[in-house]
């Protein structure tokens, strides 16, 4: 069973969306804030990682730019999951390393799991 990350701060979405992917056959680890997260995936190191940008204690950029720059988090794929949607930060959080950029209110969550299908096989 792979397993997901899933760094968001805002309870009821991360409940609403772990859950859809909970039925989709992953398992899924939450995080509420971006300190937390990079401990986590360094020790649970998941096959994927859904991150937020706006997060309390590290944002989204930081700990994404801590993960690439890990060894043991380098390789893992990072979907950002955010309200954000300038290109400014689009192209950021790209040139640091996420595999993609997904606006939650553009995209159903069918849509995000088959995108996440997508990266996994």
């Amino acid at each position: 069973m792979k397993k997901i990350l899933f760094v968001e701060d805002e309870p009821t979405l991360q409940k609403t969306i772990g859950r859809f992917l909970e039925e989709e056959g992953y398992q899924m680890i939450n995080a509420l804030d971006g300190e937390l997260a990079l401990k986590i995936a360094k020790k649970e190191k998941p096959d994927l990682i859904l991150l937020d940008i706006i997060l309390p204690k590290k944002d989204g950029f930081e700990v994404l730019k801590e993960l690439k720059e890990d060894e043991i988090t380098k390789d893992i794929p990072v979907i950002i999951l955010t309200n954000l949607e300038n290109d400014t930060d689009v192209e950021k959080a790209l040139s640091i390393g996420a595999t993609t950029y997904l606006v939650k209110s553009n995209y159903e969550l069918k849509e995000i799991a088959k995108k996440i299908k997508e990266l996994l096989n």
